[in-house]
C-alpha cells in the first residue's frame, strides 16, 4: 500500500488525484492534503476522504478549519506547514500540485527527505530546475511528471536508451484564440481566456494556455526532466488534444502517446508507475476521430512562447524572472488592471530590467524572485495609468 499525501488538493489537478484515489479501495492511502486558502473545500474532502493530516498555507483559512471541522488528526499552519507535510516520514509519494512559485520551497523538502515526486507544478523545474535536479540525483529521488505532455514522454521512453531520442514534441491545443484575429487579442476579456476548448484546468493554469506561457513553460520542464537541449524540444499545436506528445528517434522512428484530454489518465500513471492498472477512465472513440492537425506555433500571436524558449536558452536566472513575471501579470489580467496583450508586454519588460545571476542557491532564487515581483507590479501599475 502506497501513502500520498497532496500538496494542492482543493485544486484542479488535487480534486482529480482523490477522484483516482479513491476508486483503488485501500491500495492508495492518504497522508496529508494541503490547500492555501480553501478552508470550506479542505473540510469536505477530510470528511470524504480520511487523510492522515491538513496542512493550510494561510492562517485565517487555518482558523477558519478550525471552526468548521472536528478533524482530530494534525492540522498544520503556513508555508512551514506545508513543508512539514511534504516532507512527513510517512509519505512514499507527494504529488506536488501548487499554482507557481509557492510548489518550489515543498518540492524540495519532499526531495530531502528521500520522497518520490509526482510533479504537477512545473514551475518548480521552471525557477529551479538545477537545483531540483540536483537534489533529486543526489537522494536518488524519481521525479514523476504528472503534466499530460511530460507523462506522455516519459511513457514514449521506457526502455529507450537516452542517447537514442533525436526530439520530442510537445503539443498545444492553440487555446481559445488560435484563430482570433490579432487586433481582436486587445479586447480578449478574462471570461474568454477561461474558455478552454478542450481541457478543465484552474484559473492560472487556464490563463497560460491562452497565452502559451504553460507550454513555455512544459519546454523548460522537459529540457530538466529529461536531460535535452533547447534544440531537442519542439512545440505544434495540435487542437484536438488526442496526442499528448511524441518523440524521434535516431532510427527516425516515432512514438507517440494518445489519448482522451483528461488529466486523470496521466495523474493515475504517476501514482500507479510502473505498473499499469485498469481503469474506467473514458476511451478514445476512434470511429468519431476524423482528424488530427498539426501546426507550428505562431509566436506573433503568442509571444509569451518566444519570451520563455529565450528565457531558457539565456539561462541562469532568467526564468526565475519569467515566472515571476507572468505570475504577476495574468493576476493582473485576472482582475481586469491590464489587458490581455499586456501580459508579454509586462514579461519582457521584467526581463529587460532585472540582470541574470548564477542560481547557486535557493536563497538567490528567492530574492530574485522577489526583484522581479516587484519590478513587474511596477509595470502593471504604469499600464494602468496609462489606460
Amino acid at each position: 500500500m502506497k501513502t500520498i499525501s497532496i500538496l494542492g488538493s482543493t485544486g484542479s489537478i488535487g480534486r482529480q488525484a482523490l477522484d483516482v484515489i479513491a476508486t483503488y479501495h485501500g491500495d492508495l492511502q492518504l497522508g496529508f492534503l494541503t490547500t492555501n486558502t480553501n478552508a470550506e473545500l479542505l473540510a469536505e474532502q477530510v470528511e470524504r476522504y480520511k487523510p492522515y493530516g491538513v496542512a493550510l498555507c494561510a492562517p485565517e483559512a487555518y482558523q477558519r478549519f478550525r471552526q468548521i471541522s472536528s478533524f482530530d488528526g494534525p492540522v498544520l499552519c503556513g508555508k512551514e506547514g506545508i513543508r512539514a507535510a511534504a516532507a512527513w516520514e510517512g509519505n512514499d509519494i507527494v504529488l506536488s500540485a501548487l499554482v507557481g512559485f509557492a510548489g518550489v520551497e515543498p518540492t524540495l523538502a519532499a526531495i530531502e527527505r528521500g520522497i518520490t515526486v509526482a510533479l504537477a507544478n512545473k514551475e518548480a523545474l521552471v525557477v529551479a530546475g538545477e537545483l531540483v535536479m540536483a537534489k533529486a540525483r543526489h537522494h536518488n529521488v524519481p521525479l514523476l511528471a504528472v503534466d499530460s505532455e511530460h507523462s506522455a514522454i516519459l511513457q514514449c521512453t521506457v526502455g529507450e536508451h537516452p542517447d537514442s531520442i533525436e526530439r520530442v514534441v510537445l503539443t498545444a491545443s492553440g487555446g481559445p484564440f488560435r484563430n482570433l484575429p490579432l487586433e481582436a487579442l486587445e479586447q480578449v476579456t478574462p471570461e474568454q481566456a477561461l474558455r478552454h476548448p478542450t481541457w478543465n484546468m484552474g484559473a492560472k493554469i487556464t490563463i497560460d494556455s491562452a497565452t502559451l506561457m504553460n507550454k513555455g513553460f512544459e519546454v523548460i520542464e522537459a529540457y530538466w526532466l529529461f536531460g535535452l537541449s533547447p534544440e531537442q524540444i519542439s512545440v505544434l499545436i495540435h487542437p484536438q488534444s488526442i496526442v499528448h506528445s511524441f518523440v524521434e528517434f535516431t532510427d527516425g522512428s516515432v512514438k507517440a502517446q494518445l489519448g482522451v484530454p483528461d488529466m486523470r489518465l496521466p495523474i493515475h500513471y504517476a501514482l500507479t508507475y510502473p505498473s499499469r492498472r485498469p481503469t474506467a477512465l473514458p476511451r478514445i472513440q476512434w470511429e468519431q476521430l476524423s482528424r488530427l492537425e498539426f501546426e507550428p506555433p505562431d509566436t506573433t500571436r503568442f509571444p509569451c512562447l518566444k519570451l520563455a524558449l529565450d528565457a531558457l536558452h539565456e539561462g541562469k536566472s532568467a526564468p526565475v524572472v519569467l515566472n515571476a513575471a507572468n505570475e504577476v501579470a495574468v493576476e493582473a489580467f485576472i482582475q481586469r488592471r491590464i489587458r490581455f496583450s499586456d501580459i508579454p508586454a509586462v514579461i519582457a519588460g521584467t526581463l529587460d530590467a532585472i540582470p541574470s545571476v548564477a542560481l547557486t542557491s535557493l536563497e538567490i532564487v528567492i530574492d530574485v524572485d522577489r526583484h522581479a515581483r516587484h519590478k513587474a507590479i511596477a509595470l502593471v501599475s504604469h499600464l494602468q495609468q496609462r489606460r
